[in-house]
Formats: structure tokens, C-alpha cells, sequence
């Protein structure tokens, strides 16, 4: 694993000890940030199940002005404080470590989120509505949601949102544009 381009390009990020991480693939961490290339300049950005960190850590490299990454998990935590000391990007980053769920409901003005939670439970579908309840997006404000591909994610107010969906092999990723203020 490690950061694909910009300020830390080339460095290797720790992972895990173990598979209670999953991190996001080298290719389809590319291919989001094709997708997203002219977004993430000067973005404020959270990377809410964080992992490793990587793909916050991909967004500073771009030139994000900050991302606040929160996971719930000691390890986790721990890795993405390595990840931002090794990468340089620690200046730019706030890390929380605690339920990402609960801190939806304090962040305000984002421009865009990665999601990529654990498969095995309903966390996505919980976190895409409670971003929407809690009106965190800017206009033209962007989720990143990961998912399996047979996974059925919520449908967002059309007035207020575009989706787009991409697939790679078993992955889904799927991106929420807020269209209105």
C-alpha cells in the first residue's frame, strides 16, 4: 500500500497487523481519485472509517487543506498517526478516535467524505442518512461510499443529490454530489 501521488508519492503506509482492516486496494484507490481529481485541491475532507488512513491520506497528498480521519479502533488510530508522521501530513489532519457514526453529527461544511466501513453490517446505509440528516456537505460536496458490488446503498433526495456508481470486479464505488446549498 502505499500513496499514489503528490506531496508523499511513492511512500509506503503501514497496514495492519491482522484483517480486521481492510484497506482499500491500490486500484481502486486510483481509480477514485480519477474520478475525484478536481475535487480534492483545497477540499476539507473526512475520511470517516479510517483504517490505515490511506485514502484521507491520498487526498492531503493532493493538495486537500485538511481531513479529519476518525475510527473507533486502537489499531487503527495508532496507524494513521504513523501513516501522517511518515507521509509529512500531520499538520493538515485531526484524528479522532471513537464511533464514526457519533461524530457525523458535530462536523459541518465538508467537501468531501470517504466511506469505506466494514462490510458486514449496515454502517454504510446508517452513515450516508445521517450525513444527509445532518446537512454536513457543502454545495457540490462529495461522499465516496465503498461497497460490495451486490450491496444496495440508500437512495439520497434527487433535488439535492447525483449519484454516479463505478464497479471494479467485487467493489463498488459510489459518489453522492450535493447539488444544492
Amino acid at each position: 500500500m502505499r500513496v499514489i501521488t503528490g506531496t508523499a508519492r511513492g511512500r509506503r503506509l503501514r497496514e495492519p497487523s491482522n484483517y480486521a482492516i481492510r484497506p482499500t486496494t491500490d486500484k481502486v484507490k486510483e481509480a477514485m481519485f480519477n474520478i475525484l481529481q478536481f475535487k480534492v485541491e483545497g477540499a476539507a475532507c473526512v475520511d470517516l472509517f479510517a483504517g490505515t488512513g490511506q485514502l484521507g491520506i491520498e487526498a492531503l497528498s493532493r493538495g486537500a487543506a485538511s481531513c479529519v480521519f476518525v475510527d473507533r479502533s486502537p489499531e487503527a488510530i495508532k496507524i494513521v498517526g504513523e501513516n501522517l508522521r511518515a507521509t509529512g501530513l500531520a499538520d493538515r489532519a485531526r484524528v479522532i478516535k471513537g464511533d464514526s457514526l457519533a461524530v457525523l453529527e458535530g462536523l459541518r461544511d465538508v467537501d468531501l467524505i470517504f466511506l469505506d466501513p466494514p462490510y458486514a453490517d449496515d454502517t454504510l446505509e446508517n452513515a450516508i442518512k445521517l450525513i444527509n440528516r445532518f446537512d454536513i456537505l457543502k454545495k457540490n460536496g462529495i461522499i465516496v461510499a465503498e461497497s460490495p458490488k451486490d450491496k444496495i446503498l440508500p437512495a439520497l433526495p434527487e433535488e439535492r443529490f447525483s449519484a454516479r456508481e463505478y464497479s471494479y470486479g467485487r467493489i463498488r464505488l459510489t459518489i453522492y454530489e450535493r447539488l444544492e446549498p
